[in-house]
């Protein structure tokens, strides 16, 4: 493979992995654009979309060469991001040679989300932050807790087995609104709605639906339309799961509900 090649194949992974852990649309293209001036490319043209790269370089020259990727909508991973960023900061500055470069890149795809114990313990202390604000007394926020345990223990069960998205949000919130109604009918005196709201925060598409209106005033109609259906869409998955429960415990005589 040529050196050029090899610096296209480098800034295009860099972009790719950005997009996919949740990256701005401008910053992964300024992202892209920055590795190749840095090792020299500077004819070279990059078009991004929210699940897709398109770049291009040395058009009137024999070793001219262009690369798609097709990126997928995936999770927010912040921390993927944070080392990207450090990495092409160093590679603008001329830190790292091409061989360094890929190294690191490889570093950077192979972080995870964290262990386990300290996502479940994140999931169950976010959710009991939100209950308090929507008015959960100690006893709610105490359910919230083991809910939202519950719920984000569900959530890398379905990452594992990469289960639709759609899906997951349904079955998510379906998940937690049985469970609440579940303890109501052994008995248990709380209350349900402000549990399920602080809980389903876990499956609200909030960074989602902030970068879509970022990308509309940004003037990326396309992305941020992306972005936006598919905040929309998630937020109407989490209502029909919570919807759907509602409706079965009300035929089966939840008339409290």
């Amino acid at each position: 493979m040529e050196e050029s090649q090899k610096i296209l194949k480098l800034a295009v992974s860099i972009g790719e992995l950005m997009l996919k852990s949740g990256g701005e649309i401008y910053r992964v293209q300024d992202t892209i654009s920055l590795v190749l001036q840095a090792y020299g490319i500077e004819d070279h043209h990059v078009f991004v979309v929210s699940n897709g790269i398109f770049a291009t370089i040395h058009e009137e020259r024999a070793d001219r060469g262009s690369m798609v990727r097709n990126v997928p909508l995936g999770s927010v991973h912040l921390e993927q991001i944070t080392e990207l960023n450090q990495l092409s900061r160093e590679i603008h500055e001329g830190q790292l040679s091409l061989s360094e470069a890929y190294e690191r890149l490889e570093y950077c795809r192979r972080l995870s989300q964290g262990k386990t114990w300290s996502r479940l313990l994140a999931g169950g202390m976010g959710c009991v932050g939100f209950g308090y604000l929507y008015g959960c007394r100690w006893q709610e926020c105490l359910m919230a807790f083991v809910l939202g345990v519950i719920l984000q223990c569900f959530l890398m069960v379905a990452s594992r087995a990469k289960l639709s998205k759609f899906i997951v949000n349904i079955l998510g919130s379906a998940l937690v609104s049985v469970i609440s109604f579940g303890l109501a009918a052994l008995g248990l005196v709380f209350l349900q709605d402000k549990v399920i709201i602080g809980v389903i925060i876990l499956l609200v598409p909030g960074v989602a639906l902030t970068t879509s209106i970022r990308e509309l005033f940004n003037g990326d109609y396309l992305s941020g339309c992306i972005h936006l259906a598919d905040a929309l869409m998630t937020a109407a998955c989490i209502a029909v799961g919570v919807g759907g429960a509602v409706r079965v415990f009300q035929m089966f005589g939840g008339a409290g509900l």
